[in-house]
């Protein structure tokens, strides 16, 4: 299962209509979750064109995004949270893995800062933005591969 990881789009002010270089990986996706911020409903009507999208709410979220706070999913037997705050750095995989107890990964957004770690069993994936880079030196979006119910890779990957 190819899957795609986005956050923090923030429409319509940062993505105005999915960017190309987003839209190549999204052709070869079997799912997409989105971590919040999509900030506009149409974002997920979008994105929906290209294959199923399970998004949680992120602060920007506008009402028409409706969407719970948290989503715990089986991806063919492996079990992905998602959040949108994972709240501070400090101590964020202990607060995940009592936030999450059965999630093997959990992924969320909100810091605009790609992240991949993990420790005790569990691993946690911010993809960053695509569209709001911040203090980063590139956009990007979160690539993952599942087999068997595991997660055989995980990919931070630069789209501007």
């Amino acid at each position: 299962m190819n899957v795609v990881v986005l956050s923090d789009t923030h429409a319509p002010r940062r993505w105005k209509t999915c960017p190309p270089a987003v839209a190549g990986h999204l052709r070869g996706a079997d799912l997409i979750l989105h971590a919040g911020d999509v900030c506009v409903g149409g974002v997920i009507d979008e994105l929906a064109a290209y294959a199923p999208v399970h998004v949680v709410k992120g602060n920007n979220d506008g009402p028409d995004v409706v969407a719970p706070e948290t989503l715990e999913l089986d991806l063919g037997g492996l079990r992905v949270a998602m959040i949108h705050d994972s709240g501070t750095a400090q101590g964020r995989l202990a607060r995940m893995r009592r936030r999450f107890p059965t999630a093997g990964l959990v992924v969320f957004g909100h810091s605009h800062i790609p992240m991949d770690q993990a420790a005790d069993g569990l691993r946690i994936f911010n993809p960053g933005s695509p569209t709001d880079r911040r203090r980063q030196p590139h956009g990007t979006l979160g690539t993952l591969r599942v087999e068997d119910g595991r997660l055989v890779e995980a990919r931070i990957v630069p789209v501007t």
